[in-house]
């Protein structure tokens, strides 16, 4: 409870403060948004990789002949999956170096 008083108290103070302390709270908020989009998308993006590595050893396994498609078809998702990281990292970088909130 006074977690969620403190914080309602520090968004009262950034709403009523001047302009230019509203823009360096937007900046740290930007900064916070951006940290944890990015851990988030390199999570989720892991976690990806890891099932389709697992699932391609696992196919290879038990059926070693189709080896070569499933490597082929496992480089084509790993792709896929490392673009929305990527994705992630450019909004991350706008948000953080071009702000358009700051006007």
């Amino acid at each position: 409870m006074k977690k969620i008083l403190f914080l309602m108290v520090a968004l009262t103070a950034a709403a009523f403060a001047g302009e230019e302390v509203a823009n360096q709270t937007l900046k740290a908020y930007s900064m916070i948004a951006a940290g944890v989009g990015l851990g988030l998308a390199a999570l989720g993006g892991a976690i990806g990789m890891g099932h389709t590595a697992a699932a391609t050893i696992a196919g290879t396994a038990r059926n070693p002949g189709l080896g070569g498609k499933l490597m082929t078809t496992m480089f084509i998702a790993l792709a896929m999956i490392e673009a929305q990281v990527i994705y992630t990292l450019v909004i991350a970088l706008i948000a953080l170096y071009a702000n358009p909130y700051l006007g």
